[in-house]
This record gives C-alpha cells, sequence and structure tokens, in this order.
C-alpha cells in the first residue's frame, strides 16, 4: 500500500521523529528537547472542559479531565503519552486528553510518568500501574467510577497500557477496556516492518532502538514488563482495542499483540490504517486519518464503557 498523501507531505517537513544526530543527545540536550514543541498547533484545539486539574496519584504527578460539571462518578480513562519513555509529557499531549474526555465523556487521567534515561526500566511501567491501582483505590478523588476503568496509551504509552493491563489483572483489579495505539510490545526490533519502514518513514529503526537503549539497557528483552507480547499467560486480560499504522515499524508487533489476545480468548479488535505513519493519531493538524482514529477509538471506548453515544448516563 502507498503512502497516504498527507503522510507523503508530513515527511517532506519532518522525515525523521528526532531528527538529530543520535550521538550527540547527552542528558542536557535531551532536557533542551523535552521543553520544544514545534508542533502545538497541529496536536488539535484545546477544547475547555468544566474540570482540568493537576493532581499526584500514587506520587506521580497527572492532569484530570472531567467532561461535566458536577461530582457524580463517570467511568475513567488512564491515559499515557508516547515519546519513547524518553520525550513527551502531560501538557505536550494536554490538547489529546482534553478531546478524549469530550469524545468519549469519560474523566480522563493523563500520566507523567517517570522519563528515561534520568529513570530507567521498569520506573515507567511502576507509575503506569500505581496510578492505575490508586484510581481504583481512591475513586472518588477522581470523581470516577471504579467499575468502569479503561488504560489507552499510544506508541511507549501504548506499551504502558499493555503492561499496566496485564498487572492490573494479577492484582485482582478489573479493566473495562485496554487502547493500545501504535503500541511497542517487543524490544527485539526484527519484524518485517521494522525493515520494511525503518528508514525515511518518521520513527526510524535507528531512533526506536535508541530509545529502547535509554529506557531498558541491561533489561531482559523478554520481561513482559517491558515486551508484553512476552507474557506467558494472556486470559482474562481487558478486552482490547489496538490501532496500527500500516508505514511504522511497530505495525506488525502491534497486529501480533492484537492475535495473542484473541488466541488467549480476549475480546480484540485491530485496526490497520492504511498508508499512514507511526504516531499519526496525534496530528489531526496533518493527518485526517487522525481524527477518523479517533472516532474509531472513543466509539469503541464508550461501547466499552457502556456510555451512550453522543450522550452521559451517570450511573
Amino acid at each position: 500500500m502507498a503512502l497516504h498523501p498527507q503522510a507523503e507531505a508530513y515527511l517532506k517537513l519532518f522525515p525523521s521523529d528526532l531528527g538529530v544526530d543520535l550521538a550527540s543527545l547527552t542528558r542536557a540536550r535531551i532536557a533542551e528537547l523535552r521543553s520544544l514543541d514545534g508542533m502545538v498547533e497541529q496536536r488539535g484545539p484545546r477544547i475547555g472542559l468544566p474540570v482540568v486539574r493537576d493532581e499526584t496519584a500514587a506520587g506521580v504527578p497527572v492532569r484530570i479531565y472531567r467532561p461535566e460539571p458536577g461530582e457524580h462518578p463517570l467511568p475513567a480513562l488512564v491515559y499515557f503519552h508516547g515519546g519513547g519513555w524518553v520525550f513527551g509529557s502531560v501538557e505536550r499531549n494536554d490538547a489529546l486528553g482534553r478531546d478524549l474526555a469530550h469524545r468519549t465523556g469519560a474523566v480522563v487521567v493523563s500520566v507523567d510518568y517517570r522519563l528515561a534515561p534520568e529513570h530507567p526500566f521498569p520506573a515507567a511501567a511502576e507509575d503506569a500501574f500505581g496510578v492505575v491501582r490508586d484510581v481504583h483505590t481512591r475513586p472518588a478523588f477522581y470523581g470516577a467510577d471504579a467499575r468502569r476503568v479503561a488504560v489507552v496509551g499510544d506508541s511507549a504509552g501504548g506499551n504502558l497500557a499493555a503492561v499496566a493491563a496485564w498487572l492490573a489483572r494479577d492484582a485482582g483489579l478489573r479493566l473495562a477496556h485496554q487502547a493500545l495505539i501504535c503500541p511497542v510490545t517487543d524490544v527485539a526490533t526484527d519484524t518485517p516492518s521494522y525493515e520494511a519502514y525503518g528508514k525515511g518513514f518518521g520513527l526510524d529503526a535507528a531512533e526506536m532502538r535508541w530509545f529502547i537503549e535509554q529506557y531498558a539497557a541491561g533489561a531482559d528483552p523478554r520481561d513482559p514488563r517491558l515486551a508484553p507480547i512476552h507474557l506467558p499467560d494472556k486470559s482474562g486480560l481487558a478486552p482490547a482495542t489496538v490501532i496500527t499504522a500500516e508505514c511504522d515499524p511497530l505495525c506488525d508487533e502491534g497486529a501480533a499483540y492484537a492475535r495473542a489476545l484473541a488466541e488467549a480468548g480476549v475480546p480484540v479488535e485491530h485496526r490497520c490504517f492504511e498508508g499512514a505513519l507511526h504516531g499519526f493519531l496525534g496530528l489531526p493538524g496533518f493527518f485526517d486519518q487522525a481524527l477518523e482514529g479517533r472516532d474509531f477509538l472513543a466509539a469503541r471506548i464508550r461501547d466499552a464503557l457502556r456510555l451512550p453515544d453522543g450522550r452521559w448516563a451517570a450511573s
């Protein structure tokens, strides 16, 4: 399948995600790059919501988005941003957090998990599960219904959502859904999509390997807290939505994870967006498919959380 025309236009502007010499990325330079965002307008509008507040959950900074006034319990989405476990933040993904709350009618808890290389594996995974557990333990603090909690993440955040989902299962915490967007589910970087799309399609294979090295140097590559595809028993995990982009090095491992869930008896729907690049869903200013993907994602989440389309029904 050919690249989508909008993806072609994007690559002329941004041929690689980082666009820098990886060898030059000292910790000081990484910190500097974290403060920059040349795509603010392309991330979409910051929709006004009745409640947006910064809090701390299990020692982790979070931003809570509530789509309607009042204190009655709403379903909750715990959202993990992308950025290779090295970049990204709640602030950078503020527009998407607001959009998720607006589209789904759920409280969104966006997680500012610790970043590598300052905080290597398993710090981000521990933060992710810590927040999920806190939402179950203190639902009133979030205005949440503990019976209807889902996890959502993109790229490295999709990895954290998948990991949090199996940790929640093993801890006896019920999740209503897990939504994984272009997720990292393995760290072997040896699939056919790495070969086909590992150079010149935005997220380069060399960049992805650098991200893995920053986060998990020396870690067991088969540790399911790092590579959930290697979780021995996937039965009983939360029903899933898996979104992949065809022209993404991570496409095959996302599809493989969806198949593994289905083989374990987990209800799953996988949708691959043809001609799309990694991270497309976060950039509606560049990609029409981002809005299509968000509509699909929101519909899946509303159905999973038993939210009527277009209006709210409190429990």
